[in-house]
């Protein structure tokens, strides 16, 4: 069985910060990180998405975080084809934009993308690169050039990759994109959203690397592929709604190394609500909270008649 870890698509969301989850003194940028890391063994990064990585935050990363950590990282937005703006790209790289096609641009991004990261890399901390494809992108030659285009552009690195187009899991397309994901020694990510919807992408869950399935699980909300951000994602999730997924994640880990299931219904503090719950349905081990684990210390010094001073 391998090994399965759960957690949430970010953890400095505008939303998570203002919901009160983060104890009082632990709301600065590296108390934030710190307790995250201190209640779940995996993240993912999505500020990458928007703006290429620093590699003093990944030092920062490593530092703030303990061995056996895992950052999932998702790839630049023009990594993956969606629209970038100016103000994302480095000021030198900014004239090149408009040929985004531009292969030279791309080895340059994704050389700096890479360099960013590497000590997360380096430290053993980089659970994978997430390439969320855009959801104009169907299943054609095309699009299948495209991502062995980009698998050797990756070639060393951990990628995982997720389809928002649903036509490639639909019953009679599912085997030519797990084998084409085998292929490209790519783990296939699973997802979980409303379903009827044009937009709904089916609750497959294809294992397509002996190292590595990831799930990410976006909310039941029915503005899933039209409304804003905040009404795409907003969903509290029920134990009955997950429990299709325990199973699913629990055939995932009899045929690869690692699960990494991700909750991104980001609205307040739903996400790590949710990512907790499922952890508990998953029957993983809770991760102990510190500043719990000390105020029970003091409890039981003080029932105890000593000085807690020492």
């Amino acid at each position: 069985m391998g090994e399965i870890r759960v957690g949430a698509c970010s953890w400095t969301d505008k939303e998570l910060l203002a919901s009160g989850w983060y104890p009082k003194g632990r709301r600065d940028a590296e108390g934030r990180l710190r307790h995250y890391a201190s209640r779940f063994p995996l993240v993912e990064v999505d500020a990458t998405y928007y703006a290429l990585p620093s590699t003093r935050n990944s030092e920062l990363w490593v530092e703030r975080t303990p061995a056996g950590f895992r950052f999932d990282v998702k790839a630049f937005s023009l990594l993956t084809g969606h629209p970038t703006r100016s103000a994302a790209m480095p000021a030198d790289l900014r004239p090149a934009l408009a040929r985004k096609d531009d292969p030279e641009l791309l080895d340059e991004v994704w050389a700096r993308f890479a360099g960013a990261l590497e000590p997360l890399r380096r430290a053993g901390r980089l659970g994978t690169l997430l390439f969320q494809f855009p959801p104009w992108l169907a299943p054609d030659e095309q699009s299948r050039a495209l991502l062995r285009a980009c698998r050797e552009r990756t070639a060393g690195w951990p990628v995982a990759v997720e389809f928002r187009h649903p036509d490639w899991w639909r019953p009679e397309l599912a085997a030519a994109t797990s084998d084409l994901l085998t292929e490209l020694g790519t783990p296939a990510v699973a997802v979980d959203t409303a379903q009827g919807l044009p937009t709904s992408v089916p609750p497959v869950a294809p294992v397509t690397s002996p190292d590595l399935a990831v799930v990410r699980l976006h909310g039941r909300s029915p503005a899933w592929g039209t409304g804003s951000k905040e009404d795409r994602f907003r969903h509290d999730y029920t134990p009955d709604e997950l429990a299709p997924w325990v199973e699913r994640v629990h055939a995932m880990a009899e045929r690869t190394r690692e699960v990494h299931v991700l909750f991104n219904n980001c609205c307040a503090d739903a996400a790590v609500r949710a990512a907790g719950t499922m952890a508990g349905l998953l029957g993983l081990d809770p991760v102990p909270d510190p500043d719990r684990a000390e105020d029970r210390a003091e409890e039981l010094t003080l029932d105890l008649g000593l000085d807690p001073d020492g």
